[in-house]
């Protein structure tokens, strides 16, 4: 006698990269707005304001300079949608790359240092985006907190954990934990 199959109820779905690429390229997500997918789940970014987009292009910007002083085969690029396979294509503020070409997301063996800018998504960020960039080994995290005008830094990824972590103020000298000689003014916002 055949054994009923037991169902434990509805599950979602998870979109996996290229689902969410196909979706894109379709134009299905059109009139989704700013959107990034985060472990398979299609979420809605928040506009951005005046503080957070000056200090966005302002860190891309500082970054880009040090990193040409420095003679280093990494760009400072803003915005790019990085692929995190199977289930998240996140897209940070800033990234430190040194694959900056081609076509499709950017591989996230590429990235040394990705940044995202904080205005209402702190805590969003600080846990959630980090773990999911620990768990990609990606180098180094920094959070930036408008509204406390400090930067949180993660780096040294070990088994999907930043192993250091520390605080900054934002508007002193920014040095990178895993790159020591990269390092860049601070940013006032008032």
């Amino acid at each position: 006698m055949n054994k009923p199959t037991t169902f434990d109820g509805p599950r979602p779905l998870k979109l996996t990269v290229d689902h969410f690429t196909a979706l894109h390229d379709a134009g299905v997500l059109a009139d989704s707005g700013h959107v990034e997918l985060i472990e398979g789940v299609v979420i809605e970014m928040s506009p951005q304001r005046r503080a957070h987009s000056y200090i966005k292009n302002e860190l891309t910007y500082r970054l880009r300079r040090a990193l040409e002083a420095l003679g280093s085969s990494y760009i400072a690029q803003s915005e790019p949608t990085v692929a995190l396979p199977p289930h998240s294509a996140p897209e940070p503020d800033v990234v430190v790359t040194n694959d900056p070409r081609g076509t499709g997301y950017m591989p996230a063996a590429s990235i040394t240092l990705v940044i995202e800018v904080a205005d209402s998504t702190v805590r969003y960020d600080v846990s959630t985006k980090r773990d999911l960039y620990a768990g990609a080994a990606l180098p180094e995290y920094w959070v930036v907190d408008v509204q406390g005008a400090v930067v949180h830094r993660f780096w040294s990824p070990d088994d999907g954990h930043y192993r250091q972590a520390d605080r900054l103020p934002l508007a002193e000298e920014l040095r990178s934990g895993t790159m020591p000689e990269l390092a860049i003014e601070g940013i006032s916002i008032l």
